[in-house]
Formats: C-alpha cells, structure tokens, sequence
C-alpha cells in the first residue's frame, strides 16, 4: 500500500449515525483508510487528535461574500470569507449567483466564479437565483443542473431591487426542476404587506429607531409567505427549502406540509435561534439588522424544537458581513440599513456550546445539522458530509474541552464586531482539514488562498 499523505490519529471519529475510536488515513485528498494505529510512511503528517472529535468538514450552504448590497458591498470577499469558515470547523461554503433581469442565468455564474476561483480557500458551490422567468430562463434550467448546479433561489421580496419572484415564477420554477430534480430555495416574506407596513413605521422612524425594523416585518409576513410557498410545492411536484427560517409558525408550516407529503425543507440560522429583537433596542442596534430579522423567544424556542424532532433540517448562517462603518449608513432610518452579519467562523462551535452543551443534542445530531444533511439536500454526498472510505478528507478535529471567548478582533472575520461579543464556547475546533490540507489551526488560517475548488452538484438531492 501507498505511503499516506495524512494520519489523524487515536481520536473518536462522529458521523450522523456513529461514533468509533479510530486513526483516519488520507491520500490524494481522499479518505483511504480507517483503523487502528495506522502506520506512517517517512513523508506523512501526523495530526494528534487524542481525547478530541473527528468531524467531518462544516458545510455552510448559505453565505453572501462580496455581495453588492444597500449601497456597499459586503466585506468578506471570497477570500477571506473562506479564510474564516476554515477557523471555524467550515469546509465547504454555497454562495449565490443572481441573475440579473434580462439576462441568462449562466452569466451570472461565469461572473461569480471569475470572482471567486482564484480567491476560495476551501471547496464552493453556488446556487443560481432567478429574478427572471421567461422562455429563455425555463430553458436554461437544465443546463445550469447539468452544470452542476442543481439548487435554485427566489427571493419573495426586493421588488425594487429588482430580485423579487412573484407567485407564477415562483410555481413555474417549482414545476420546471421538479422535472429535472432541482430545488428551490425561497426567500419568505410577504411583499406588499411587508413594504406597506416598513412605510407606515418609517413615518416615525425617528421614534422607532433600529427597533422600527422588528415592528415592521411581523412573524405573520414570514409565515403567510412560507404558506404560500408550500402551496405551490404541493400542487406542482416541486421540492422546496425555505431559507433562514425565522418564526415559529413558520417551523410549525412545514411540519403540517410534510406530514400531508410535501417536499418541503427548512433552514435556521444561529441568529433565529440564540439571539431575539431586544437587541434592536440597544445603543447598537442597527447592527443586528438582518433580513428575515431576528424574532421573539417563543420562535427561537420554536426553531430548536424543530431542530430536535426533524422539522427543520440544517442550520446554515446567511453570513453577509457588514462592519459597523457600513453599518452607520442608516443614519437613523432603520429602511438604510445593510443587512446581515458575520456568522460562518462561529456556527458550529456555537452550535457545539448551545445545542450539545446546553440542549442535550447529540454529536451525531450536530454533525447531520451541520454537515451531513446539508451535503446530502445539496447534491454533494458522499464526498462531503460523513467520514467514509472514498470521501473527500474535509475534517475538522474538534475540542470538546476548548474554552473560547468570542471577541471580533481575535476572529478572521473582516468585521468589526460580533453578534456574539463576550460569549463563552465550551468546544471548539482545533484544526480544519481541506481535502487531505490542513488549512486552520486553532482559530487561525494556514492554509493556500485558491486551494478551494468549484463543486459540480448533483440533482435529486434529499433526505
């Protein structure tokens, strides 16, 4: 047998449905062996993982890096963006493609990935967002799947950014990858309801201050929209995912959809599910400002439930990073603030502390939230999301006893500031591992920038 490139050695090795004791050897980026004390050739690396996880690579199958928006542009570009899910346990990140209307869906793609390719540190995929359905559009969606890119995103807001899918693009997209075994991926809000109320509260925006954007977008606007949304998945055949699930009811939606046999998954964020609006009455309000935006008690509570009996199926983070010099744009108009917030580096740790620590989650549990479901949702199972002979080595050797402050300035994150300042992780990643590479070792990237490659998905992805 050919000497290994790579040895992880004597630490206890977590996939979604197990948990072993055992050396993993790697070879051309590839996991070639699993056993006990796996000898090493002259020339291979040892990674100690002694009394530590194995886990297989983070999947984040949402995130917005150099995303133009709201007047600036995020900032995290794919470089660092992928820098960042590297320290945090992440090994493989979607971002997105938007079309731009009248134009084809693959240009935005080629665009993307000329951004992109040199720049990613870890393996990408992108997802292709349609803002345009017309003869052309329908007729490219087999070639954007064969492409390799077989999950689709509508936004059902942004009318005026010119992003917004109304409900016959919406149903005609569902019916056309339902044929081809594509996805969609909806953005849930209810537009006309939404815009007229964020009119009505900006009319005393210097009362509300950034408290004016909860009061604005009620559950009840992510909730009908969700409804809706499942309405069209039942009656067509198509699959659908609903991204960053916020509310209660919306959980509580797609549990009585998929109990009557629709294909219907759903996403939360650590945001939804650790943080509620109180925080929008702080000094630094704004900066929390998200698009669903952060909810009440009763849905974080909600959305774990959900996480723990199956309703909502992975935790993703809709990283979009504004640092708080973009963020003073609002200027006290809640309607002017950039959306989003840095979230990649820090969710699996911070699922590790809340849902293993605190919530009684199992490993196996956090592993298929994390990693193993959106792998397989997502067209890219087995070679990423489990630890298995053939699989790709994306590995993050992770802590159980690591304690960690989250402070912004000792993360990679090109942000000034943290959702999650001050807060204490018990559990945290040691080293991350890309294909056989290690790329981050405690906290900080080592890694080559363009080491990450382009993913070609696969359709039908499901659960």
């Amino acid at each position: 047998m050919s000497e290994l490139d790579l040895i992880i050695k004597s630490g206890s090795i977590v996939t979604a449905v197990d948990t072993y004791n055992a050396d993993v050897g790697v070879k051309d980026g590839k996991i070639t062996t699993l056993g006990s004390n796996l000898s090493p050739g002259p020339n291979t690396d040892i990674v100690d993982a002694t009394e530590k996880y194995i886990f297989p690579g983070g999947i984040d199958v949402h995130v917005h890096f150099q995303l133009p928006f709201s007047g600036t542009v995020s900032a995290d570009d794919f470089e660092n963006g992928t820098k960042a899910a590297a320290c945090g346990g992440v090994t493989t990140i979607l971002d997105f493609a938007i079309q731009k209307k009248g134009h084809a869906i693959m240009e935005a793609v080629e665009a993307r990935r000329a951004e992109a390719d040199s720049k990613v540190c870890i393996d990408y995929g992108l997802h292709a967002a349609i803002t345009d359905w017309n003869p052309q559009t329908q007729a490219e969606i087999k070639k954007i799947i064969d492409y390799g890119i077989p999950t689709f995103k509508m936004f059902m807001i942004y009318k005026n950014e010119g992003w917004m899918a109304d409900d016959g693009m919406l149903f005609n997209a569902l019916e056309e990858t339902a044929k081809l075994g594509g996805h969609i991926g909806v953005h849930a809000e209810s537009v006309d309801v939404l815009d007229m109320l964020i009119e009505r509260y900006a009319q005393e925006k210097e009362k509300w201050g950034a408290y004016g954007h909860t009061l604005s977008r009620p559950c009840y606007t992510e909730e009908e929209a969700i409804i809706r949304a499942i309405k069209w998945a039942e009656v067509t055949g198509g699959q659908l995912y609903i991204v960053h699930m916020s509310t209660g009811e919306g959980a509580d939606a797609v549990h009585n959809a998929r109990k009557r046999g629709v294909k219907v998954y759903a996403e939360t964020c650590p945001q939804y599910l650790l943080l509620d609006d109180e925080v929008f009455k702080g000094e630094n309000g704004h900066l929390y400002a998200t698009c669903p935006q952060i909810k009440k008690p009763h849905d974080s509570k909600r959305l774990w439930k959900g996480l723990a009996n199956g309703d909502v199926q992975v935790v993703a983070t809709d990283t979009c990073t504004f640092d708080t010099k973009q963020k003073a744009a609002w200027n006290g108009d809640f309607r002017k603030i950039p959306f989003g917030m840095p979230g990649v580096e820090t969710m699996v740790p911070l699922m590790y502390t809340e849902g293993v620590g605190k919530r009684g989650f199992t490993v196996n549990h956090l592993v298929s939230l994390v990693s193993t479901n959106p792998a397989k949702l997502f067209g890219m199972y087995p070679e990423k999301g489990t630890i298995a002979i053939g699989s790709d080595a994306d590995l993050v050797v992770f802590d159980p006893k690591e304690e960690v402050t989250i402070k912004a300035e000792n993360l990679q994150t090109n942000c000034d500031w943290n959702p999650f300042e001050g807060w204490k992780l018990i559990g945290y990643p040691t080293t991350t591992i890309s294909r056989g590479k290690v790329v981050a070792e405690n906290g900080k990237f080592v890694g080559e920038v363009g080491h990450g490659r382009f993913l070609k998905r696969k359709p039908h992805g499901k659960l």
